[in-house]
């Protein structure tokens, strides 16, 4: 009578970034709602100029940027709301760099401008280069699965074992579920560095694959 074993394979892969995204925003205040707002377009317009050159160099692949956007507020002073009201201009911009030494002086220039400040930064693979790494981590789950499955098979003195089942981890007991018993993994994946804002060394992207698999051995 054949014995059925049940694992968990995983597998880790590093591979350098090849795209930072930078967020930046341009924030200014004042008393005159028109004027705060006329000094953010005067902040927007050269950085929308700069990067639709960097565009032109094949530095940057894409960015957008939204309209300014005004704010009314009467700020806090002490213990009570002042009559006065303070308005805030707001402009959000997001850049997909390619080429991390023109990165590198575009946030430098940039986050010693008054009024732009750079909210964060986060690299990644491009989209074609990470559907390949997925496939490569993935097959190495499902091999280290079959390995761990060998094993246990081999520890109770059992033959070669055939995959029954492979699903994402935790849905091998859901009978229940859509797609039960068809092949898939579950992968993640991050930056080493967490992310971490202004942070220009280029950080390695982690993708990190689990499956569960079910066996049977002889």
């Amino acid at each position: 009578m054949g014995v059925q074993i049940t694992v968990r394979g995983s597998a880790e892969g590093r591979f350098p970034a090849e795209r930072a995204l930078v967020r930046l925003e341009v924030v200014v205040e004042g008393a005159e709602r028109q004027d705060v707002r006329d000094r953010a377009v005067a902040l927007q317009e050269p950085l929308r100029s700069q990067l639709g050159d960097l565009v032109s160099l094949g530095a940057v692949r894409t960015w957008s940027s939204d309209q300014v956007r005004v704010f009314s507020r009467h700020p806090w002073v002490d213990d009570r709301r002042s009559d006065d009201l303070v308005h805030s201009a707001q402009v959000q911009v997001l850049a997909e760099f390619v080429d991390f030494e023109r990165l590198s002086g575009f946030v430098d220039h940039w986050s010693g401008q008054a009024g732009v400040e750079v909210q964060g930064l986060e690299w990644d693979l491009g989209v074609k280069s990470r559907r390949v790494h997925e496939a490569e981590v993935r097959k190495a789950a499902v091999d280290d699965a079959v390995t761990k499955a060998q094993s246990y098979a081999d520890a109770v003195r059992r033959g070669r074992v055939t995959a029954l089942e492979l699903a994402d981890p935790g849905m091998l007991d859901r009978p229940g579920d859509p797609g039960h018993g068809e092949p898939r993994a579950f992968a993640l994946a991050s930056a080493d560095a967490g992310g971490a804002a202004l942070d220009l060394v280029p950080a390695d992207i982690v993708i990190r694959v689990e499956v569960d698999a079910r066996f049977q051995a002889e």
